[in-house]
């Protein structure tokens, strides 16, 4: 039980023998209390002002009375016009430190049979192109949201749905197909996606040349779009994909394969997983099905011209193709088929999608489409929007081949980490093993977290510098808190000293001893309030502020110096447990934290 539900049966209790008044808990309203005044936490009194009959200043000092005379754990208050700001005494702060350490998973729940299923979907990386920067933030965000709900005791399952089939794929192809002179992975020395998405930078600039040819020969340039040779080649190769020519299907397979090996080092390097994989070229037709099921039920309709629609005018939207005249598919149908196979195969209560802020209205209307076409968590589903991510230097863009690489990016990260950590002495003593754990750890958490502690919703711009910095709000000066912990924990143990499992409740608490005891309590609140809002940036700004206050303490205190045995192990007990939700913070982040640095 926290602090405000103590106190919340405590206030209910109080009221109905000062004013012989009945009142709820939703009437006991608390909050934190302001810095510039003394108090733990702060009732407002408001509510209670008609019972008693007196101004909001009187209230609160008849209650703060009654408390304090009744009440031990309220060891003094002060009253700020319909405010009572309350001191807890330091005997609940120990109890409340004691408690926290004999849970052995605090702050988290276990998933049970019983428990909801969530399925995230994240990453749905297109199978022309290596991973850049966007998927980057994508993949940070589905995985530690994934982390975030498992914490809650959610079951969860997390998936990927790859866009291997389209227009996209077939230029990648067509470019290898006429410019690659045979070029594979194993001759180049390329990552399969990198050679992939090679061929689909060439695509792009020998189409460009075409349309600037066929317009200095008078066509518009719209026509010089829709007439260059190289477009036209490319729509044959889909048509002839759709049909399963042997020979294009051979060579979509052989180069989408290329790919998937890529893409499966870049998520092993970035420590990200799925529990299971959908590719598009196995839902679309699965989508064209419930279409035509839709059509049949009344729920869609067709135009003259063949083609099916949703109209979504009564919900506040416009009319929606969904397969158009010559049969084939749009994405919305597509993701109705992976829709289709997700439920077939798991009985999900909550669907989520991680997916960017640019496409906020395609998952509305795949909302109500899915809902009227029978899935029961349709109209439910979660479309867990994020802003754009970019570098200093500006928007990325794929065809021309401007974007950041992911693997770059996490190399470059690497490779900083190493080069900070050498010139701040943070590698002095280590092996060369410990060295290259240490500044992979360090680099990667730099980037996890400096992506992460924004809030999902804005567009950000990722600076690799500024990430690095091991002070600040960033990955590598929580990452070295946990460090200097660990380290004192050691050295404890070497001393021979027994961190006890609890604690005397008469030792006396510092005012810093009682905001850090109060800080790790908070946090099976923040796991909730990350999970009910689907934002792990509430996680990073927390843990963040617990490891400020955490050093601050550091800094004021002696631990292993102070004479006081009691207190020497009551500081030894609480360091051990800031550590503790440090790394549990962390692992939600998908970051590791090293135990020495």
């Amino acid at each position: 039980m926290n602090i405000e539900q103590k106190l919340t049966g405590i206030v209910i209790n109080a009221i109905q023998n000062l004013y012989s008044t009945e009142v709820t808990p939703v009437q006991v309203q608390f909050q934190k209390t302001k810095k510039e005044f003394e108090g733990d936490i702060t009732l407002v009194v408001f509510p209670f002002v008609k019972a008693a009959r007196k101004s909001p200043e009187q209230t609160g000092q008849e209650i703060g009375e009654y408390l304090q005379q009744h009440e031990p754990i309220i060891k003094a208050f002060n009253v700020i016009k319909g405010f009572l700001n309350l001191s807890i005494s330091s005997a609940h702060w120990v109890e409340c430190l004691n408690g926290i350490n004999a849970q052995e998973a605090f702050g988290t729940t276990t998933a049970t049979e019983t428990s909801p299923l969530v399925m995230i979907e994240y990453s749905s990386p297109n199978t022309n192109k290596p991973l850049h920067l966007g998927h980057v933030r994508n993949n940070l965000l589905g995985f530690s949201l994934s982390e975030i709900m498992k914490a809650n005791g959610y079951k969860v399952v997390k998936t990927n749905i790859v866009n291997d089939r389209g227009i996209h794929i077939c230029k990648s192809m067509l470019a290898w197909q006429k410019f690659g002179n045979g070029e594979t992975p194993e001759s180049t020395g390329l990552k399969g996606d990198h050679l992939v998405g090679k061929y689909y930078v060439v695509f792009d600039q020998q189409y460009k040349a075409e349309i600037k040819e066929l317009i200095a020969q008078g066509q518009t340039e719209d026509e010089a779009k829709k007439n260059a040779p190289l477009m036209l080649e490319a729509q044959d190769m889909l048509r002839k994909w759709e049909a399963h020519d042997p020979t294009v299907y051979q060579l979509w397979q052989t180069m989408n394969n290329w790919v998937y090996k890529g893409f499966d080092e870049t998520y092993k390097k970035l420590g990200v997983n799925f529990d299971c994989i959908y590719y598009e070229s196995e839902t679309y037709l699965l989508g064209k099905e419930k279409v035509e099921e839709g059509l049949a039920n009344g729920v869609l309709y067709k135009r003259e011209d063949g083609s099916i629609w949703a109209d979504l005018t009564a919900d506040g939207l416009d009319e929606k193709l969904l397969l158009r005249a010559d049969g084939t598919s749009v994405y919305m149908t597509q993701d109705i088929g992976t829709a289709k196979l997700r439920f077939d195969h798991y009985p999900i209560d909550k669907m989520i999608y991680v997916v960017g802020n640019e496409q906020n209205y395609h998952f509305q209307v795949l909302s109500i489409i899915l809902d009227r076409l029978g899935f029961k968590w349709g109209k439910d589903l979660v479309h867990f929007s994020y802003g754009m991510v970019e570098l200093p230097e500006g928007k990325m863009k794929s065809r021309e081949g401007t974007v950041v690489d992911a693997d770059d990016l996490v190399d470059e990260m690497v490779n900083t980490a190493r080069e900070t950590s050498q010139e701040l002495g943070k590698l002095d003593g280590c092996t060369e093993e410990e060295a290259q754990n240490i500044t992979r750890m360090v680099g990667l958490g730099a980037l996890k977290y400096f992506i992460l502690k924004v809030d999902p919703r804005k567009n950000m711009t990722f600076n690799p510098k500024e990430s690095i910095d091991f002070n600040g709000n960033t990955g590598p000066f929580i990452q070295y808190t946990h460090a200097r912990i660990k380290s004192v924990l050691r050295k404890a143990g070497e001393q021979g000293i027994t961190i006890p499992t609890a604690i005397d409740t008469t030792i006396p608490l510092s005012e810093k001893e009682t905001s850090l005891i109060q800080h790790i309590a908070n946090f099976p609140a923040v796991v909730k309030q990350a999970a009910d809002e689907y934002s792990p940036s509430i996680v990073a700004n927390y843990v963040y502020d617990l490891v400020k206050e955490y050093n601050q303490f550091y800094h004021d205190f002696s631990i292993l110096k102070e004479d006081d045995e009691a207190v020497k192990k009551m500081r030894l007990l609480l360091s051990q447990n800031v550590a503790r939700v440090i790394k549990t913070c962390m692992s939600l982040l998908g970051i590791n934290v090293p135990e020495r640095m």
